[in-house]
């Protein structure tokens, strides 16, 4: 396993393909307290009631039931982060401000709008772009 990549417990619910459907057994990558931590177990906590569900790479063969390891490659949930909620934030300031110098408040609704909807299309696209990009995704790395 390369270094630097975090790892999480979870049980695997289903099985598609290659791939499994795993419950994590815990939000986040339980780095929240440790230094470069992201704190995303938290955000999990508060937002998300019900079990967190992720399909992952299922290269050992684990079945459904089984206890597995799940690998996460370093910095990938940073860039995820940054894609899914910085760039339509970026995208939305800059358009406000651009539409306030072309039209006042009014320019400034048109302008946060249009680049924010922009903004997801964009991201929308790299999401799919990246998909096939296996060294972003999550991995099983062992049964236990």
């Amino acid at each position: 396993m390369p270094e630097g990549t975090s790892t999480i417990r979870a049980i695997v619910r289903a099985l598609e393909g290659e791939d499994a459907l795993v419950e994590v057994e815990q939000g986040g990558c339980g780095r929240c307290h440790e230094e470069g931590g992201c704190g995303g177990q938290h955000l999990t906590q508060m937002f998300c009631s019900g079990p967190k569900t992720y399909r992952v790479i299922n290269h050992v063969g684990a079945g459904i039931g089984d206890r597995v390891t799940i690998a996460v490659a370093a910095g990938s949930v940073r860039r995820t982060a940054n894609l899914a909620y910085g760039v339509p934030l970026t995208a939305t300031i800059i358009g406000a401000a651009l539409g306030t110098s072309l039209n006042g408040d009014l320019g400034a609704i048109l302008g946060a709008t249009l680049a924010l909807g922009l903004a997801v299309f964009y991201v929308r696209f790299r999401s799919q772009d990246r998909s096939g990009n296996f060294a972003e995704r999550p991995y099983i790395v062992s049964r236990s």
